[in-house]
């Protein structure tokens, strides 16, 4: 189903916020508008998380995925009333400000968008998402900037190279994104170009298989290694398979700390050089990590889909992060980067999307 999205990487200002219902009636419920959505049926899944709505008024999970299917109905006014909403009711939440600002930008009021997005990085410093959708944000506003130059004054040859320069850009990000089998559950940015590049939503719930290896890993032990003396032999490098077990053995020890809600053994899997999201202090980053870890309640997270390039003592690691808690579920495309460092691999760099 086409939809329309920048030929910039702002393509990526979509949400695969799910939130969970809690009583079981109604996450059947909520389940089926998802699969209709996902099948395209948007009528019908609009009708079913109308139903949940009018049972339970205040249930933000439904009348979140109803502003996401109002979205691709292309119905945007209702869509950004519903999503304007829920940020007056949970100011704290940064996905629904993410999406309202990709509103604003199909509608082309670029300067509410880069609002939303601002609030939605002063809720959530480390939500990168938002950071690289403002990114891409300002891209294609100065794209529109540098395209009325030349209008003005056509023989500006700096406004010329820039442009350009922006052209590749889109161009390289368009080589490095392929388009997925499965449907989108996505909200579209505008352009002027109509190509689609979606990206997928898979079901909240993770392969089996992935989470009993997360369950079966032991907890991540904090840095530490004895010092070799100085004539001991140099190691040699480990082959490319078994460093790639070792980084997916890494990867589901730190999704299964994450889990247990264990947060020393969760903020031991990022090593030292670690780039926080945004540049924040490493300090800061480290208090916003254990807040949101260690609030009451259950929390599950696992990895499927992995894919791990190895070169060297580096390694890069893209798959499909799925989380689930009390009041939120998502699915969501996550890259990380990852160095060895003396017998264990640790992240350096995490990023959302691919």
């Amino acid at each position: 189903m086409p939809q329309t999205f920048f030929r910039l990487p702002l393509a990526r200002i979509v949400t695969l916020l799910v939130l969970c219902v809690a009583q079981p009636v109604m996450a059947a419920s909520y389940q089926e508008a998802q699969n209709l959505l996902r099948q395209g049926q948007h009528a019908k899944a609009l009708d079913e998380v109308n139903e949940l709505v009018s049972a339970n008024p205040k249930d933000r999970g439904a009348r979140f995925l109803k502003g996401v299917i109002l979205a691709e109905m292309n119905r945007l006014d209702e869509a950004a009333a519903v999503f304007t909403k829920l940020t007056e009711e949970a100011p704290e939440l940064p996905e629904p400000y993410n999406n309202l600002a990709v509103i604003y930008a199909q509608q082309k009021q670029y300067d509410k968008a880069r609002t939303a997005l601002e609030m939605s990085i002063r809720t959530h410093p480390t939500y990168a998402t938002a950071h690289e959708n403002l990114g891409d944000l300002y891209t294609q506003m100065a794209r529109q900037a540098y395209d009325r130059a030349l209008q003005i004054d056509s023989g500006n040859a700096n406004a010329q190279a820039k442009l350009k320069l922006l052209r590749d850009m889109m161009t390289a990000g368009n080589r490095t994104t392929t388009t997925p089998t499965t449907k989108p559950v996505v909200i579209a940015a505008a352009s002027s170009a109509a190509s689609v590049v979606p990206t997928p939503v898979t079901p909240p719930t993770a392969s089996s298989s992935a989470a009993a290896s997360a369950k079966a890993q032991p907890p991540i032990a904090a840095a530490s290694s004895s010092v070799a003396s100085s004539s001991a032999k140099p190691v040699a490098e480990k082959p490319a398979a078994n460093a790639s077990s070792e980084v997916q053995a890494a990867l589901e020890g730190w999704a299964a700390a994450w889990s247990r809600k264990d947060v020393r053994a969760y903020l031991a899997a990022y090593g030292k050089d670690f780039q926080t999201p945004g540049g924040v202090n490493r300090k800061t980053w480290e208090a916003e990590r254990e807040s949101r870890i260690d609030k009451p309640g259950a929390i599950k997270v696992s990895i499927s889909g992995l894919r791990i390039e190895v070169n060297g003592d580096k390694a890069t690691a893209q798959f499909r992060q799925h989380y689930s808690s009390a009041s939120l579920n998502t699915a969501t495309p996550k890259t990380i980067v990852m160095t060895r460092q003396g017998s264990r691999w640790v992240i350096q760099q995490e990023r959302v999307g691919r």
